[in-house]
């Protein structure tokens, strides 16, 4: 099936309820199931282990990821920290150094002292990569386009290196979703969601996914689920499961709105820099024409001044000023005091998320109203 009908009618497998025929997955609330005799299960047995509705959207998100395993967490951030469990003390890891601030905050303050190196460098400069790895390293973390600079990262290129050395090439695919991009199919070993953003789209709840089609890979990131219990709930995965259904339909009105407001921006006298994955001549362009379908609804943008981005966060109306990205309504970010404040300043700076960079989540609203929205708060 194709990407669209997947987003509405899931993997295709049966429904777990036949006798009702429910369209609409059912929300299984429930903590334990029975079993029929000993040494026999309906498939079921205990919610932290699995349940019918995580099972439905886990099944829906392997598929549209090109993927044999998915995992349903509590949190992007969960289904991180689950993952850094298939490491051992001594391993090291290279990450995108224009990584997501809660990414950089669990590798250094929980990862490390756990006993393993992370590293950071622009995983966009292959030179700069091969240098970089070392005998005991074990997997690169990519985000591309990066947050919240929009850097971009040639995954079958870093596939291509690391595979050659037995290295693990994990990705987030949070801006883009499988709808744009899909990086298992070109070379990725695992895939790293925030659900709570694009897939789920409605800013109403939290998740996180894991997706990899690597048996052995699955079966780990299974156990430690099953083991520390941060499996995704039944009613947040139906919320996921409705917002799965219109993904392609946001994120095709959101692009195009990115577009228009990105073309604003470019010609605002307030604005000195944008960056966004869909403007020709960005660093990345062309990676970004082959490697994915489309080039997403986040942007970020650089003021004249610190005054101008700071005035812009209280004038804004339409625009929310407020954390996270990915739903139907427009949102505006401070990356150096939101997303990104547990990065000291001097590592901010150099990377560019200075006080006059802020960040945008394009929603579906009318372009022409959230470009007046704009005009007026800059």
């Amino acid at each position: 099936m194709e990407k669209e009908t997947v987003c509405v009618h899931g993997a295709g497998e049966p429904s777990f309820d036949e006798r009702t025929g429910a369209v609409s997955v059912p929300i299984y609330q429930s903590a334990t199931f029975r079993h029929p005799e000993l040494g026999k299960s309906t498939g079921f047995d205990y919610s932290r282990m699995q349940n019918p509705t995580r099972l439905a959207l886990e099944q829906t998100m392997a598929a549209l990821e090109n993927g044999t395993e998915a995992l349903a967490y509590t949190s992007g951030m969960a289904a991180i920290a689950n993952l850094m469990e298939i490491f051992v003390p001594g391993d090291h890891i290279l990450a995108s150094e224009d990584l997501y601030g809660g990414g950089i905050r669990l590798f250094r303050n929980i990862s490390e002292k756990n006993g393993l190196k992370v590293d950071y460098l622009d995983t966009g400069d292959l030179v700069r990569l091969k240098k970089s790895i070392a005998k005991n390293t074990r997997a690169v973390f990519i985000e591309t386009p990066s947050n919240p600079m929009m850097l971009i990262t040639d995954i079958g290129a870093v596939a291509e290196l690391c595979h050659k050395q037995g290295i693990l090439v994990i990705v987030d695919n949070t801006f883009l979703t499988p709808y744009f991009q899909k990086p298992l199919d070109l070379g990725a070993d695992i895939v790293v969601h925030s659900g709570t953003k694009f897939l789920c789209g409605h800013n109403d709840t939290l998740s996180g996914f894991l997706i990899t089609n690597k048996p052995d890979i699955g079966e780990k990131l299974r156990f430690i689920s099953k083991t520390v219990g941060s499996g995704l709930p039944p009613f947040d995965s139906w919320l996921m499961l409705r917002g799965i259904k219109t993904l392609a339909l946001r994120m095709e009105r959101q692009q195009e709105n990115a577009f228009k407001l990105a073309e604003f921006l470019l010609k605002h006298p307030r604005v000195s820099k944008v960056f966004y994955a869909g403007l020709p001549g960005q660093n990345g362009y062309d990676v970004m024409k082959k490697q994915a379908s489309g080039f997403g609804s986040m942007i970020s943008f650089e003021t004249d001044t610190e005054k101008t981005a700071v005035g812009a966060l209280k004038k804004v109306k339409l625009i929310s000023f407020a954390e996270s990205l990915g739903g139907v309504e427009s949102l505006i970010t401070y990356p150096a005091i939101q997303t990104h404040a547990d990065v000291p300043e001097d590592e901010r700076n150099k990377r560019g998320i200075n006080n006059k960079l802020l960040r945008l989540s394009v929603g579906i609203e009318n372009a022409d109203d959230l470009i007046a929205d704009l005009n007026g708060a800059l």
